[in-house]
């Protein structure tokens, strides 16, 4: 499964440092706007403490984790949508990912240029969303004038659209996300055939620097201002140390840790990304193991077995027949799968069973 989280945000507040952080691949990191012109793209494990202990379980030879990936996309800068900047490469790249990663600094630092020459997180946000909602603002009302031509034909899709794209455009000329849409199951699909950048799910990204001046420490009228806009929004967070994780990115997980600890810091912050740019997807995971592969699996949530099997191999949604299921830590307890198959812990479902994540699956074909 290929699913991708694009990560954006003005230049210079992180983006390609954090992307380097990320998947231990050097990109272009300048202290000046469009240091990355062409989008990198990183396939990052998803980190994952009950694959590795069902590894261990199963003695395996070899192991394999569930993986998210992240797009690394040029600069945003005022304007975009009007085609300042890198705007019209930048909207191409963004409307090819399926949730956006909005990166903005919380820290000071007269060493790095800010476009605006201050930090500002709230107003970074405004502008990086403004854009959005101007650009999907002219695919809206280039597609009504489209179908109001096509209205007086009576047909009930069409009337249907005109009338969603009308309750899209209210919004969009508000100053909101298309996400914040509330649509019913004849409109949801119209919605998503339109691919509007705003109405992907979004994560934001708070990127600080330890040992520096950092909002989140100060907690000044702009933190507050911040916190209030991620709660009302209901939107997920998450507080990264881009520079610090780029600089250890090469040493053991020991070493990071005493570097951190030498250097003020606790918690990066990098695997609460990746495991959140995970959810923000709507994946989980599934497990197979024995002894020669332990293996994560990627699906959506709310797919049902068949489905699920297809992470595999795509003949198992045809020929599914049955598959049996266990929770990862009840197949662990048992200390066995025969021993958790005599305890009665090992489920057979069929096809209409929803998968959940954590559970350890057989498919039977």
């Amino acid at each position: 499964m290929s699913l991708s989280i694009g990560i954006v945000g003005l230049p210079n507040v992180g983006k390609s440092t954090l992307f380097s952080a990320l998947t231990k691949k050097g990109v272009l990191i300048a202290n000046y706007p469009f240091a990355t012109i062409d989008p990198s793209v990183g396939v990052v494990a998803v980190p994952d403490e009950r694959l590795y202990k069902l590894a261990e379980f199963s003695k395996t030879q070899k192991t394999v984790p569930a993986a998210v990936e992240f797009v690394d996309i040029a600069g945003l800068v005022k304007g975009a949508s009007e085609g300042e900047g890198l705007g019209n490469q930048f909207l191409t790249n963004i409307r090819e990912t399926d949730a956006i990663a909005e990166v903005v600094r919380i820290f000071e630092d007269d060493n790095i240029i800010h476009v605006d020459g201050k930090i500002n997180p709230m107003k970074d946000i405004e502008v990086i969303n403004l854009e959005l909602i101007l650009a999907d603002l002219q695919t809206v009302t280039k597609r009504a004038s489209n179908v109001a031509r096509e209205v007086k034909s009576g047909k009930k899709e069409v009337i249907l659209e005109a009338g969603l794209l009308a309750k899209i455009q209210k919004v969009l000329e508000e100053g909101k996300l298309a996400n914040t849409i509330v649509v019913d199951e004849f409109e949801a699909p119209v919605l998503k055939s339109l691919h509007l950048l705003t109405t992907k799910k979004f994560l934001y990204i708070l990127n600080k620097k330890t040992g520096g001046v950092n909002l989140d420490e100060t907690k000044d009228e702009r933190w507050n201002a911040l916190m209030a806009f991620l709660t009302s929004s209901g939107s997920g967070w998450v507080t990264v140390d881009a520079g610090i994780e780029n600089d250890l990115k090469d040493m053991t997980d020991g070493e990071k840790k005493e570097m951190r600890e030498g250097l003020g810091g606790v918690n990066n912050g990098i695997n609460d990304l990746i495991k959140k740019g995970y959810e923000l997807l709507g994946l989980i995971t599934y497990f197979t193991t024995g002894e020669k592969e332990t293996r994560a699996w990627t699906i959506e949530r709310g797919w049902t077995a068949p489905l699920a099997g297809t992470a595999i191999h795509t003949d198992f949604k045809d020929k599914f027949v049955r598959a049996e299921v266990v929770e990862w830590d009840k197949l662990i307890g048992a200390g066995s799968f025969a021993a958790a198959r005599e305890k009665g812990l090992i489920r057979t479902e069929g096809k209409e069973y929803i998968v959940k994540d954590g559970e350890v699956m057989e498919f039977k074909i």
